[in-house]
């Protein structure tokens, strides 16, 4: 008797490749489980570039391995990268941070203040001591409803020599800060000061722990809003810059 052909049927030659094929999927989505928690990450070719600053920001000293942080010498690269990058038009700030090393973070800041490209920040859950410099280093700040922002005086950890000079020393540190919060949003220096060295507000420390819509009534912040909102300013802003860039062509073609 004659089998009949089944048009379905896979080749001999084919079954080990589709089996081949199947367990690489499987042990790439193993991997994708254990380092990011999830099983499927979306691949989408975008001209935005994300930039996430999360848990502490690491400095010059390395934080224990408890801790969640955000390397500034991991951070700075993708900077220029994104900076050099012909297809990245804008960049997005996600910041979910408690702070840290003061200089790495205004070294952050003054990256993402200096680039050519339209720039957003949006701050989810908390935006705390050094992250407000890099939350209003961008074009336009956003800050999600339910967040918050600290703002305290500069601390120093480990070996304090107790001189003037190491007084002075914080002061003007202090006063890095204060000068690029306030020329990069519409708050001004006395009424951050006055912010960091409230008492009473913070069990223990001296500062202010600022809700969003206060945020947005004093100037720290542009905006409050989500990430659909972000990245709607964002497009703007993009628009915007193509549009002038067609405009001073035209310009200079009729000159």
């Amino acid at each position: 008797m004659n089998e009949e052909l089944n048009p379905n049927a896979e080749s001999p030659e084919v079954a080990p490749d589709r089996a081949i094929a199947d367990e690489l999927k499987k042990k790439n989505m193993l991997q994708t489980l254990q380092s990011l928690g999830q099983t499927n990450v979306p691949q989408l070719e975008s001209n935005i570039f994300c930039l996430q600053i999360i848990g502490q920001i690491e400095g010059h000293m390395v934080m224990s391995p408890q801790n969640k942080t955000t390397k500034y010498e991991h951070v700075i690269p993708q900077i220029v990268a994104a900076e050099q990058n012909p297809k990245i038009e804008g960049v997005v700030l996600i910041l979910n941070t408690v702070g840290g090393d003061v200089e790495a973070g205004l070294a952050i800041a003054e990256m993402i203040a200096t680039m050519s490209k339209p720039t957003v920040s949006i701050v989810l859950g908390g935006g705390h001591s050094i992250g407000v410099p890099i939350a209003v280093s961008t074009c336009t700040s956003f800050i999600a409803e339910s967040a918050t922002m600290t703002i305290h005086p500069v601390r120093l950890t480990g070996l304090v020599i107790g001189v003037p000079q190491t007084f002075e020393y914080l002061e003007r540190m202090q006063d890095r800060v204060i000068h690029f919060i306030s020329s990069h949003s519409r708050v001004t220096e006395e009424k951050l000061r006055d912010l960091m060295f409230r008492t009473g507000e913070l069990a223990r420390d001296i500062g202010t722990n600022v809700v969003a819509k206060d945020a947005v009534e004093m100037g720290l912040i542009d905006k409050v809003g989500g990430i659909s909102s972000a990245l709607q300013e964002l497009d703007r802003l993009i628009q915007e810059k193509k549009e002038s860039i067609s405009s001073d062509s035209m310009d200079y073609l009729t000159i």
